[in-house]
């Protein structure tokens, strides 16, 4: 069996399409953040430059095959657990070590970072190809209801937030905290349905499909993704101001 034409097609504008709004929310940041113009620009440039070569890179090392799942007799390869850490190990060292980067993250709008995450919805995707045979449920319908979930909730928690509501920053952290949640899930059960040692779930029909290309893109690019913007959230709202009055008790977020 394989995967309908439409996959690799929807996989491409998809990537395509979360390419592009990072690197507009980098830029947004840039154009907000104080300092030299220079300076400003120089840092979304290099920012960008590392963003762009990790997708190159992502779907490059994906159509080769390098993540294919092995057979339940053969250890598991530990290239898909890198791929999907490493970017998380890069933009936290980033952020801890340069206050330039700091600045720029700082600067974006925070309702931008979470609506950002509408992009998640596209993980319905797993729920089709499930109806039509081709991934096991254990997998399919925890990853993709909980992508769906997130993904119309990042519009509200959005809006709440753009509100200054007092309810937005609860709202906010409950959202990351269900996002990740959902995210280690889909991670979990996509070990445990695939060939390899931790092969424990739908024995009689192994999820291989999402270790090959297209579908590896989704593990490999679009989960550290979230992952980063998800603590790129939780590390605002940890930081930001909050301010309240005895006669209004509204939030107020501050963006630098």
């Amino acid at each position: 069996m394989t995967l309908p034409d439409y996959v690799a097609t929807f996989e491409s504008a998809m990537r395509t399409l979360i390419t592009l709004a990072a690197l507009l929310l980098v830029w947004i940041g840039a154009s907000r953040m104080q300092g030299p113009a220079s300076s400003r620009f120089a840092t979304a440039g290099l920012t960008s430059a590392v963003f762009i070569a990790w997708v190159i890179l992502a779907q490059r090392l994906g159509a080769a095959n390098t993540y294919l799942a092995a057979t339940d007799s053969q250890p598991q390869s530990v290239a898909l657990p890198v791929a999907l850490l490493l970017p998380l190990a890069v933009a936290a060292g980033s952020i801890w070590a340069s206050s330039q980067v700091k600045r720029l993250i700082s600067a974006i709008p925070l309702w931008l970072l979470v609506a950002v995450q509408i992009y998640r919805v596209a993980g319905a995707i797993f729920i089709l190809l499930w109806a039509s045979g081709r991934l096991p449920w254990q997998f399919a319908l925890p990853a993709g209801i909980g992508d769906v979930v997130t993904g119309i909730a990042a519009v509200w928690v959005a809006v709440l937030l753009g509100r200054k509501a007092d309810n937005a920053p609860r709202a906010a952290y409950l959202w990351c905290v269900f996002g990740i949640a959902d995210l280690v899930l889909a991670v979990t059960m996509g070990l445990m349905t695939s060939p390899g040692q931790l092969h424990l779930l739908a024995l009689a029909d192994p999820n291989r499909f999402v270790s090959a290309y297209p579908l590896v893109m989704i593990p490999t690019f679009g989960v550290p993704l979230a992952l980063v913007l998800h603590g790129i959230v939780l590390w605002r709202l940890r930081g930001a101001p909050e301010k309240s009055t005895v006669e209004s008790g509204k939030y107020a977020a501050q963006e630098a």
